[in-house]
């Protein structure tokens, strides 16, 4: 069954004014969270940035299910497109909980780099130990 045209500009303008709805809130929100709407008050960065993601994720089921008309269209199709939309931040988190991983381990490095070396291991067997400017000498 085919729609009207006066049916479809209202679906359609009751998705933008919730679109907006939302835009709006998520302004308002991450306003507030950072402590500039209400002078001292502010909520915890997980808090702000949980409350993002979600109204996001929202305001894309909407962009895609509507505008991209993917409720038309058949299981399969629908499908074959979040499945790798699904994979893709899958794989966003991956390289960012890696990342996170491989700074740790930079840091942890990069201490003990600039820790000072005990005088016992500078005299163990097999260590050739070298001052800056001796190796200019050679």
């Amino acid at each position: 069954m085919g729609h009207s045209y006066e049916d479809s500009k209202k679906k359609v303008l009751r998705i933008i004014i919730i679109l907006g709805i939302i835009t709006i809130g998520e302004v308002l929100f991450a306003l507030y969270g950072k402590g500039h709407l209400i002078e001292g008050q502010s909520l915890p960065g997980y808090v702000v940035s949980i409350a993002m993601i979600v109204m996001s994720i929202v305001k894309a089921y909407l962009i895609v299910y509507e505008f991209m008309h993917m409720k038309y269209e058949v299981p399969g199709l629908v499908k074959s497109v979040l499945l790798p939309t699904l994979l893709l931040v899958w794989a966003i988190i991956a390289f960012f909980w890696e990342g996170s991983d491989w700074q740790k381990r930079r840091n942890l490095i990069s201490d003990k780099n600039k820790a000072p070396v005990k005088e016992e291991m500078q005299k163990q067997e097999g260590y050739l130990l070298f001052e800056q400017s001796d190796i200019y000498k050679m």
